[in-house]
């Protein structure tokens, strides 16, 4: 392979000015979109490089922080990519292991640099306890899958108009395939509303929300819909409550589903869950809760990197108090014997273990079923859920 050195220290410039621009106080994705947009004389391999080096960047967390950002960046790209002519000019006895498993060139890092993996990841301590630490530690240095959930009796069409274009998948089950990023869907215009994107993971906590038929449930914290779509695809016959914070948020869920070409649920309500939710609801009593609640997100980090270096224990103990409130306020709508499903994106205890066993405690549930789902160990974003079920 030639090696454009003049080329390399380009990329390396952009990613300098892109970083230094960066104040962390929107996603990663909208800021470089915005910068690259600023700065419309970079073309589309400067684009490619620059977004490369900056998720590669963060992907090392809170590792080698006495390092030079320039320094991070190489060790970075030696960690995420099997080739890399930015190590390769610069680390030659480390270019020679590129093309090693993941566990072996953090071993090689750990006796060249002292690198240590536990860095990688904040309040490595606090995680949930079924979490295979080092496993899910090293899976942030590889790019999570896209997946695409199939709507139920489309996915004849679906796969026959990927294979039309012979577009690389992975088919995880009948209704859910794994795509590599480049995946666009805007070269499948046919297939609006026949599928939806959504991580296998979220996708996995239908299993915890098994409704009878023409029941009435509540998705309290609906957010754009993506769990109440999953949910009436599964059980159409169910009425459905949605609920969120904000009338925008509704509005935008209304969009999505308007685009999936499915009716949106007649009931929904704009309720601050942390205030008393009787004042709306009245007495009304539910024969399911879909609960996912705001937390940390610490089990998206794999697509969102920027973020392993901004919780504190402080904001971990504030969003574990928010969900405490939040389920107080909820749980009493829910009928005696019936379940409150409660989900987080995330791999604390405090997020999930530790409010699952406030519920047991202060409310009197029963666990039914609880799982921290290892997304890791299919590139997919780890989560957590439990259904709960009101004894009393």
């Amino acid at each position: 392979m030639i090696i454009n050195e003049n080329r390399v220290a380009q990329h390396v410039r952009n990613f300098e000015r892109a970083l230094s621009r960066y104040n962390y106080n929107e996603p990663m994705s909208r800021y470089l979109a915005r910068f690259f947009k600023e700065n419309k004389q970079m073309g589309s391999s400067d684009r490619k490089m620059t977004s490369r080096f900056i998720y590669n960047y963060f992907r090392l967390g809170n590792a080698l922080k006495s390092e030079s950002v320039f320094s991070r960046l190489i060790y970075a790209e030696f960690l995420c990519e099997s080739i890399s002519p930015l190590v390769t000019i610069h680390k030659e006895e480390l270019a020679k292991h590129l093309t090693k498993p993941l566990l072996e060139k953090v071993d090689i890092l750990k006796s060249y640099i002292g690198f240590d993996v536990n860095d990688v990841f904040p309040l490595h301590e606090s995680l949930s306890t079924d979490l295979i630490k080092e496993k899910f530690v090293c899976s942030h240095f590889i790019q999570p899958d896209l997946f695409i959930r199939i709507k139920r009796g489309n996915e004849s069409e679906v796969l026959s108009a990927l294979e039309a274009k012979e577009f690389p998948y992975k088919l995880i089950n009948t209704n859910t395939l794994a795509l590599p990023n480049g995946f666009r869907l805007q070269d499948f215009p046919k297939l609006a509303g026949k599928f939806e994107v959504q991580d296998l993971s979220s996708q996995h906590t239908i299993d915890f929300m098994k409704s009878s038929p023409n029941e009435n449930w509540w998705d309290a914290c609906a957010a754009s819909g993506g769990k109440a779509l999953m949910f009436l695809d599964k059980y159409p016959s169910a009425k459905l409550l949605v609920s969120d914070i904000r009338l925008s948020i509704l509005r935008n869920l209304n969009e999505r589903f308007d685009k999936a070409s499915v009716h949106a649920p007649s009931r929904q309500k704009v309720l601050d869950l942390t205030n008393d939710t009787s004042i709306i609801l009245g007495k009304e009593e539910f024969d399911g809760i879909i609960l996912d609640v705001p937390c940390s997100g610490s089990g998206t980090w794999g697509r969102t990197p920027e973020m392993l270096q901004q919780i504190t224990a402080e904001k971990l103990e504030e969003f574990s108090e928010l969900q405490k409130r939040i389920a107080s306020n909820v749980v009493k709508h829910l009928k005696i014997g019936k379940p409150l499903v409660y989900i987080t994106c995330s791999v604390y205890k405090k997020e999930n273990e530790e409010v699952v066993q406030y519920l047991v405690d202060q409310f009197q549930f029963e666990i039914e079923k609880v799982e921290l789902i290892r997304g890791y160990e299919n590139k997919a974003d780890s989560m957590f859920a439990a259904r709960l079920i009101r004894k009393n």
